[in-house]
């Protein structure tokens, strides 16, 4: 089988990456952390000293990091993807970066000859392990068509949005529309919980509710329990995400919506407040009594 280059290993990437071992690819792995690399060596990955070493003579190169600088780095920086990169080679960029990341990565790698797929992804980790994310593609039709046995592994939806960027548009659209739901329960639970209801009738109240969504319902419950053990995406996470999305609005819309701004400074909250724990934490900020 062809080999493929797998680059960061946190939550969502160390499944995506056991996903091409299943599948029986020749996987090199790299990670800033190589513990977390243990299991998939153990499976049979080859560990790589840098994302350099992970791409040579790769069919595939495969990125889930945390931003634009991480994705910068991993693959144009000291030792980067790129510089070992056959041409032809497929870099596939996973991680949830800017639009205007995307857009300038893309230039650079085509400069050098590989071929660029924006596939941002959507769902939580035990779906990236069971092959069943949905995968929001920017891509020429014909390199799309290149890299789907690559992608394959990774997804049961293959959602292709039109040319190299406009994955990460929606990706920044869905991932904003969910911190602004997230938020808003938050609030609500808040004024629910000092305004004395009862907390178990307001859950039910919300799952069969015009207001709820999976994130909604998820969420709730968490929140009112405060109970954020398992997370799967972090406020800081969030937070970037959210930057980034109000970045992108303010060069595409008139007057940007005052929602945008208002969940950015939410989530800058819950960051300082707790940047590595679950999203949903930031309901201990938000609820404190006057």
């Amino acid at each position: 089988m062809a080999k493929v280059a797998f680059i960061g290993l946190g939550r969502m990437g160390h499944g995506m990456a056991g996903r091409y071992l299943d599948a029986g690819f020749e996987v090199a792995v790299w990670n800033r952390s190589k513990a977390k690399a243990d299991d998939l060596i153990a499976r049979g990955a080859r560990w790589a000293q840098n994302p350099a070493e992970a791409a040579n003579g790769a069919r595939a190169i495969v990125s889930m990091v945390a931003d634009d600088a991480a994705s910068r780095a991993v693959w144009l920086g000291k030792d980067g993807a790129a510089s070992t990169a056959k041409p032809g080679a497929l870099a596939i960029e996973c991680s949830t970066v800017s639009y205007q990341h995307a857009l300038d990565l893309a230039g650079e790698l085509r400069r050098r000859g590989l071929i660029y797929i924006d596939s941002p992804v959507t769902g939580l980790p035990d779906a990236a392990a069971s092959g069943k994310l949905i995968l929001l593609v920017g891509a020429e039709a014909e390199d799309l068509e290149r890299a789907r046995p690559f992608l394959a592994p990774l997804s049961t939806v293959i959602r292709h949005f039109g040319a190299v960027g406009s994955g990460t548009v929606y990706k920044l659209i869905n991932n904003l529309m969910g911190a602004i739901q997230i938020a808003g329960i938050a609030e609500g639970l808040a004024i629910a919980e000092q305004a004395g209801l009862d907390m178990k009738l307001v859950l039910e109240a919300i799952e069969t509710g015009v207001a709820a969504s999976p994130a909604v319902i998820r969420h709730s419950k968490r929140m009112v329990d405060r109970n954020f053990s398992g997370a799967t995406f972090t406020a800081a996470l969030r937070h970037k995400d959210a930057a980034y999305a109000v970045a992108l609005a303010e060069g595409l819309l008139f007057d940007v919506p005052l929602m945008g701004r208002a969940v950015v400074q939410v989530y800058s909250r819950a960051k300082a407040h707790a940047a590595d724990d679950d999203e949903g934490k930031m309901i201990e900020i938000v609820s404190r009594p006057k």
